[in-house]
């Protein structure tokens, strides 16, 4: 059974947040909100803990894996971003945008795709999220709490926060609950890898961009 702590959505108490950290280091797997769903997280660092989540949400070895970053200035420590990336991230983080980036050796291997050695990398804008990035000190792993069903299929047990706190309690061993109920849409994917950015998943904060960013669509082919 999973530890689960309440915190409040805009002014989570220090003292859990430490509390957390602690276990995340140790390797603990965490069920937490983020500014778009909620996401099955540990500490970037934490190989087993690694492990873990991708047998959570059966992903093969080579299924890249999104982490959180507390900064612009933080997400240059894992990856290599252009003048133009930088630009255009600059203007739209913290929020719900994940940037596919040249990784640098920070990142462990084992949360890049073989093929690619990009990252995903998100900046919340979410007080939880950036507590818990502060108190660790560690990117967080963060992929989405979308489950697949005995056909492989994907749902998202609905919104309803007490089913998805059901079906994930054997597996995780910590559960963030807020007074929020959990959110439904995911980020929008934007990949800096090449000289023109692409865009490759079109979700929250995607209408903030379109008037101003000149990207290539090829949000039908999402990797991530």
């Amino acid at each position: 059974m999973a530890k689960l702590y309440s915190l409040h959505p805009q002014n989570p108490q220090q003292r859990d947040l430490e509390a957390i950290a602690k276990q995340l280091r140790s390797g603990a797997v965490m069920l937490y909100p983020t500014d778009t769903v909620y996401a099955i997280g540990c500490d970037l660092t934490a190989k087993q803990a690694v492990q873990k989540v991708r047998k959570i949400k059966q992903l093969a070895n080579d299924k890249p894996l999104t982490f959180l970053c507390s900064s612009l200035s933080n997400i240059s420590e894992y990856a290599l971003v252009s003048d133009e990336a930088y630009r255009i991230m600059k203007r739209v983080v913290p929020g719900p945008y994940t940037f596919l980036l040249p990784a640098t050796k920070q990142v462990p291997k084992m949360v890049l795709s073989p093929k690619r050695r990009t990252s995903g990398i998100r900046v919340p804008d979410q007080a939880i999220s950036q507590g818990l990035l502060e108190a660790l000190g560690n990117p967080i792993i963060s992929t989405s709490a979308h489950m697949p069903d005995e056909d492989g299929e994907l749902f998202t047990l609905g919104l309803e926060k007490a089913r998805l706190f059901d079906a994930l309690d054997p597996l995780v061993d910590i559960i963030i609950d807020t007074e929020d109920e959990p959110g439904f849409k995911v980020s929008t994917i934007l990949d800096f890898t090449s000289n023109q950015p692409a865009l490759i998943r079109k979700g929250l904060g995607w209408e903030e961009l379109e008037s101003w960013i000149d990207v290539v669509d090829l949000s039908e082919d999402d990797d991530y």
